[in-house]
């Protein structure tokens, strides 16, 4: 039985969502950081929100987990790169609330410009203070946009709706994507010289952390106002509080702070500040989609394999998950057989789709071969840390597809470099979806791949079926399949074997030892 832990509080839709697709659930928003380390073992997923700290310890004591969603867009309490290591997938829902959080946005924007706070405050206090909260109009005004992703661009729309005009500035932001949100793509440089209010929508980084500092605040124009509903540490808050005091920003409005919760923050001094408890996704609607999609992910990259919105793993979509399944055999099968048979160090590994394959979406496939080649030197090795532990060890990947027909409906072809030889494998799938090693180094084969095989490369010479029947019948050892390729012009041939049993490595070297033999090995699929 597959079975999740939601461990912070979160719409009853999500355990209901589990449930209906066969998952065991539990619900314990609230365990301590001892609590949860005790019983994380029993969990092949954990749900969470912001509360739930997923660190190295815990993610190295759930000996079970497959998968960590996290109901919202920020990760930041989820360690990526100790998850990736432990073969850990990370998701998030970027989508669920991207309206509530830039409404949200929109309304600090209105509240900042107008000191809504301030203003309600002072009137419930029995003051009548009109002339002491004079605001501005934001109609006619340019907001600047830092990060122009998912809620950035809800943001654009809507300040657009009230006639601001929108600079954004993002990285990644294409001109043909600028042009369609109506918004005009410029450099960080002219976006703080040219806005009245500046509007952050960026994930924290080591690239963003501080972006708005005092440097940049004396680059802006005086009087401008600056809005904060992504992530705390994006502005310098003390350099802000100055700048607030010395009026040359006139107001501030922040969802989040810099340390969270935040019961006291030097900005909450400050004249013309508007705080809210980081609120940005607190509605009704929010809580209950982030809560759906989350469940649906986790559940259909449980069952299904399917993989949507994960920050460390390609995506493969619930359509394209039915349609790679033979493929991901048919690769992992390939990645594994070069694995075993190689015998140095490697340098580079080359995947290459041809066919069908190369129609679909073969970034998991080249994970996936990279975890069955990797898999005989390490034993945590998956298809979500294979690409990272390839680059870790300097190993170069690269993947190519061809839109050519060659002599298979599909191929996929992997050729590896080690330090002292190169390895080429490719196989294919046939009519029933069976995977089938078709050749190998050249030489043209056609092996189905079982549990307990030997592999042989010798001189293409008379006598080595003959030694080779006999010294497995000398063994009790019955062959199920006899594979064998020749390349004539080298007067070399290869033979694969599936046998019924496990072969000693004993066996292995009496077969090496043969005069005709080059290579003897024990493979097991």
């Amino acid at each position: 039985m597959v079975r999740v832990l939601i461990s912070d509080k979160m719409s009853p839709m999500a355990a209901k969502c589990f449930t209906q697709r066969g998952i065991e659930v539990d619900e314990k928003p609230g365990l301590s950081k001892d609590e949860l380390l005790e019983i994380i073992a029993d969990y092949d997923g954990l749900a969470v929100r912001s509360a739930t700290k997923v660190t190295g310890k815990l993610l190295a004591a759930a000996k079970k987990l497959k998968v960590v969603g996290r109901a919202g867009i920020g990760t930041d309490n989820i360690d990526i790169p100790a998850a990736t290591a432990r073969g850990v997938a990370v998701m998030n829902t970027p989508f669920g609330n991207a309206i509530t959080t830039a409404e949200h946005t929109i309304a600090m924007i209105l509240s900042t410009a107008r000191q809504i706070p301030a203003a309600d405050a002072s009137t419930r206090a029995g003051k009548w203070e009109k002339s002491a909260f004079m605001g501005v109009e934001v109609s006619g005004k340019i907001l600047g946009i830092i990060g122009c992703g998912n809620i950035g661009a809800v943001v654009a729309d809507r300040a657009q709706g009230l006639k601001m005009k929108v600079l954004a500035y993002d990285p990644f932001l294409t001109p043909e994507r600028a042009d369609d949100l109506n918004v005009k793509k410029v450099e960080l440089e002219a976006l703080f010289a040219e806005a009245d209010f500046v509007s952050l929508h960026t994930p924290l980084t080591d690239a963003t952390r501080g972006i708005i500092d005092a440097a940049a605040i004396a680059k802006m124009k005086d009087g401008v106002r600056i809005i904060n509903c992504a992530r705390g540490g994006l502005v310098d808050e003390e350099a802000l509080a100055e700048a607030l005091e010395s009026g040359k920003v006139a107001g501030a409005a922040f969802d989040v702070f810099s340390e969270e919760p935040a019961t006291e923050n030097v900005l909450f001094d400050a004249p013309n500040m508007v705080a809210t408890p980081h609120l940005g996704a607190a509605t009704t609607e929010a809580q209950v989609n982030v809560a759906i999609q989350v469940a649906e992910q986790m559940a259909d990259y449980l069952l299904t394999g399917a993989v949507t919105n994960a920050l460390n793993m390609p995506s493969v979509s619930a359509e394209d998950a039915p349609r790679l399944k033979p493929y991901m055999s048919l690769a992992k099968d390939i990645g594994s057989f070069a694995g075993q048979v190689i015998e140095s160090g490697l340098q580079s590994v080359t995947v290459e789709y041809e066919g069908h394959v190369a129609e679909l979406n073969t970034r998991p496939l080249t994970a996936i071969v990279l975890q069955g080649l990797l898999r005989p030197m390490m034993d945590s090795v998956n298809m979500v840390n294979a690409p990272v532990i390839a680059k870790e060890r300097n190993i170069e990947v690269t993947e190519v597809v061809h839109d050519r027909e060659g002599d298979y409906q599909t191929l996929i072809t992997l050729t590896v470099i080690t330090e002292n030889r190169k390895r080429v494998v490719a196989g294919t799938l046939f009519a029933n979806g069976a995977p089938r090693i078709v050749r190998l180094d050249g030489v043209e084969l056609e092996a189905e791949l079982r549990p307990h095989m030997i592999f042989v490369v010798n001189d293409d010479e008379p006598g080595l079926i003959g030694a080779l029947g006999t010294m497995l019948g000398e063994e009790g050892i019955n062959i199920a399949t006899f594979n064998l390729g020749r390349e004539k012009k080298k007067k070399r041939a290869i033979a694969l074997i599936s046998v019924d049993q496990k072969v000693s490595p004993e066996f292995i070297e009496r077969v090496a030892r043969l005069d005709q033999v080059r290579q003897a090995k024990a493979l097991a699929f």
